[in-house]
């Protein structure tokens, strides 16, 4: 599913992540290591916005050489996201589906089933930190996505919320086999997300433990 060819990055000459040559077949992974390993940084680079030396591909579309293609296979959602302040819930839901493709419907009931439909028209300027986060969340879920990166989605939501992110990623991952890599501080429950899988930065290296 997900294919390193010689990555590395690095910060002002500091190598940050090394990855050789590694396959990461489809399915539900844990990103775990400690602070200041790369976990976010890994995931960014996968998401094609932030620079780095080799290449990256999702099947046979490699971020370097098809970079349209590419992103519209990936979806990403920040551990702290942010907007613009002046746009509405409804406006960026509009921009990013045109970006990554219209499903009818789809949008009207991710808002509803994560219980932003109440605030979903006013200015983001007024969402709490914890609004943001659905809203990052329904983006990341929008269009037909490949793989969608979750940095810290645990963060912020309430449990209600948390249950329905657990389903969104069993159905996605079940129904159209959509591939997750999550990024988390906080324990992942793999009673409800099935098959969970652990990938451990370390020593700037990926370790699959499975």
């Amino acid at each position: 599913m997900l294919h390193f060819n010689q990555f590395e990055k690095s910060y002002f000459d500091h190598l940050v992540l090394k990855i050789d040559n590694i396959k990461i077949p489809e399915g539900i992974f844990w990103i775990k290591g400690n602070n200041g390993t790369g976990k976010s940084t890994l995931l960014k680079a996968i998401a094609g916005i932030l620079s780095f030396k080799g290449d990256i591909a999702i099947g046979t579309v490699y971020l370097k050489n098809h970079g349209v293609s590419y992103r519209k296979l990936v979806s990403f959602a920040a551990a702290e996201p942010v907007f613009p302040e002046f746009l509405s819930g409804t406006e960026m839901i509009s921009l990013f589906t045109k970006a990554k493709g219209l499903i009818p419907g789809q949008a009207e009931i991710l808002v509803n089933e994560i219980g932003m439909k109440a605030y979903i028209n006013n200015p983001l300027g007024s969402y709490s930190s914890g609004m943001l986060k659905k809203l990052s969340l329904v983006l990341a879920f929008l269009g037909q996505p490949k793989l969608i990166l979750l940095d810290e989605p645990l963060n912020t939501i309430d449990a209600e919320s948390l249950e329905v992110l657990y389903r969104w990623i069993n159905e996605k991952h079940a129904n159209e086999k959509i591939s997750f890599l999550l990024s988390s501080h906080q324990p992942l429950d793999g009673l409800k997300l099935p098959g969970l899988k652990q990938i451990i930065i370390e020593d700037k290296k990926l370790n699959l433990n499975f």
